[in-house]
């Protein structure tokens, strides 16, 4: 699963019809060139590769009043919409990737609805106690990482990894059961997205060609 293939497809979908700087606006914004690997080359790259797949709509329109060739417009497909829920839902579960999948993921739940977001959640809670149990069936944490040598705070990490994402996680269930936030169907969510001609405080400064601002 891409990350880079969610936040793309994420932020055309909230534009409705984006071009590539915008989406690399967005991403910026959102501080995703930090935290995953959306940076201006792959995010055009993955522009122009799911347009091929048929996921976007590719809209060529006229050259822009400063000057340069014309640039090209993104809008999500039915088929694109479609991976977009898929991988949306799949990140909210996934125990075993990234943390960058797991924070594009968040920044997207308020797509869906508020009981499903929660039901996913409580099954990644099940994946990672499944975890913790496959790492305890050999490792006792009260006996500490030194039952197996420097090794064993590999072992340790594992737990205090599995301990702070499920704690992590039931907070963010608690949140939501408690009415925190707006989800789909509920009204208008918030959205953080650049306005046309926004000037972006996170912007890298480094450009693609055909840009425009």
């Amino acid at each position: 699963m891409s990350t880079i293939r969610l936040l793309v497809l994420g932020a055309v979908r909230q534009h409705g019809r984006a071009h590539g700087y915008q989406v690399r606006g967005d991403l910026e914004y959102w501080g995703a060139h930090e935290w995953s690997h959306a940076k201006p080359g792959s995010i055009y790259h993955a522009l122009k590769q799911m347009a091929k797949q048929g996921l976007l709509h590719a809209h060529e329109t006229a050259p822009s009043t400063a000057g340069g060739p014309p640039r090209t417009e993104y809008e999500i497909t039915e088929r694109g919409t479609r991976e977009y829920f898929t991988l949306l839902r799949e990140a909210l579960v996934a125990r075993d990737r990234g943390v960058d999948l797991l924070s594009a993921a968040i920044g997207f739940m308020v797509d869906l609805e508020r009981a499903e977001v929660v039901a996913l959640l409580r099954e990644r809670l099940r994946r990672l106690d499944a975890w913790r149990d496959t790492v305890t069936e050999h490792y006792i944490p009260e006996d500490g990482p030194q039952q197996f040598g420097h090794i064993g705070e590999i072992m340790n990490m594992w737990v205090h990894t599995a301990d702070g994402e499920a704690a992590w996680t039931r907070g963010l269930i608690e949140r939501i059961e408690a009415g925190a936030y707006t989800f789909a169907g509920e009204g208008e969510p918030f959205v953080g997205v650049l306005a046309e001609g926004q000037e972006n405080p996170y912007a890298t400064g480094e450009r693609h060609p055909g840009d425009v601002h």
